[in-house]
């Protein structure tokens, strides 16, 4: 189990405990919230808050300053909760650079969009895919009449194939993409900013977690993705 995990559970029982207790936490209010607070700052440690050993002292002193504390440990619970939250959101999504965009030199413009979000590249690779290759990747337009023509351009030069992880990346790289139509597409969006007509909309993103992972496990064999902890990520999600 996670020390955020158990310092979530601990912080639930207090709160629990904290319920039953007297009306007489008033008396030590500020004392309460110092419990609180000792609960958030040894947030991520491995050893039990202060306010846990209020709980295992059984002293009078710390009794009447139980109703205080369960006024103010909902913070730390919600605090917990919130850390929990990010584990649990973190997701993956497959991005491709177009030809268009390889030919026009957009790729740094592009990865520097996702980079400075705070998004984690995982994997890259650059190749020209078949056209058998490009059926697969569109094989849900199979029977849209610009079929063909999607598959011809995508297999008509070098396509920047990447991963990209972090929270809420599936979603929110779409809106980082823009609109298909880039005449659609909101001013400060990839594809509003760099692209004009959609023939040519430079980019693409998957549009859900099943496309995702089915467009992930298309381009890239799993040893091809790596893990890793990013120094940055302590700066962005707040999690150390």
């Amino acid at each position: 189990m996670s020390a955020s995990r158990k310092l979530f559970q601990a912080a639930r029982s207090l709160l629990a405990s904290a319920s039953q207790r007297s009306s007489s936490a008033a008396i030590l209010a500020a004392e309460g919230r110092t419990a609180a607070l000792a609960t958030l700052t040894n947030l991520g440690r491995k050893t039990l808050p202060t306010a846990y050993a209020y709980h295992k002292q059984g002293s009078h002193h710390a009794s009447s300053g139980w109703g205080a504390f369960a006024a103010a440990v909902p913070a730390a619970v919600y605090m917990l909760q919130d850390q929990e939250a990010h584990a649990a959101e973190m997701e993956r999504t497959f991005i491709a650079i177009k030809p268009d965009g390889v030919q026009r030199g957009l790729i740094s413009e592009i990865v520097s969009r996702f980079e400075r979000k705070g998004y984690k590249l995982v994997a890259i690779k650059l190749i020209v895919p078949s056209k058998e290759f490009a059926q697969k990747h569109y094989h849900d337009l199979k029977d849209r009449p610009f079929f063909n023509g999607l598959c011809d351009f995508l297999s008509s030069g070098p396509v920047l194939a990447m991963v990209w992880e972090g929270e809420g990346v599936i979603k929110y790289g779409r809106k980082l993409i823009g609109a298909t139509d880039p005449q659609k597409s909101e001013p400060g969006t990839i594809r509003g900013d760099l692209a004009v007509v959609v023939g040519r909309n430079i980019i693409h993103g998957s549009d859900g977690p099943e496309t995702a992972k089915d467009e992930i496990a298309l381009w890239f064999e799993p040893k091809e993705l790596v893990s890793y902890s990013s120094n940055a990520e302590k700066w962005i999600y707040g999690v150390n």
